[in-house]
């Protein structure tokens, strides 16, 4: 079943004032004052915008960065990297391919075993759903990442 995931205006205007200013302004929120940055649940990590898949907790790991911070995506096709000047700094963002959500930026510092990126991402980008409703949610084709 191929999922049609893209950006809506009906999906925007569902948007809480922080996750409107991160996704659509490309905004930052706090670190260790967000959603997911402290969460241990297994699950996929989807984009609050479009629903395309993102990240897998499996992939997920503790950066003290004070966000939910990530090894690989686990649909390359659905992450976008594009130069980021912004701030007088030269960095990677971090979009989402269909949603075209701002999420975060990429970084070389991550876990050298797992490749050595830190998909550095804001809870407010993102939407959890956990492992046992992966399939009622229409994410059962990942449940697969999840078994030991």
């Amino acid at each position: 079943m191929t999922q049609d995931y893209r950006k809506s205006p009906e999906a925007v205007s569902k948007l809480t004032p922080q996750q409107y200013a991160v996704t659509q302004e490309a905004a930052t929120e706090p670190a260790f004052r967000n959603e997911f940055w402290n969460n241990h649940e297994e699950g996929l990590y989807v984009d609050i915008v479009s629903g395309e898949p993102l990240f897998a907790s499996v992939n997920k790991y503790d950066s003290r960065s004070g966000w939910p911070s990530f090894t690989v995506p686990v649909e390359p096709a659905n992450i976008v990297e594009k130069t980021d000047r912004t701030y007088g700094m030269v960095r990677t963002e971090v979009r989402s391919a269909h949603g075209d959500s701002h999420l975060g930026h990429l970084f070389d510092d991550g876990p050298a075993e797992a490749g050595g990126l830190r998909y550095c991402i804001n809870s407010a980008a993102m939407r959890f759903v956990p492992l046992a409703e992966l399939e009622s949610a229409g994410y059962g084709q990942y449940a697969h990442l999840f078994t030991k």
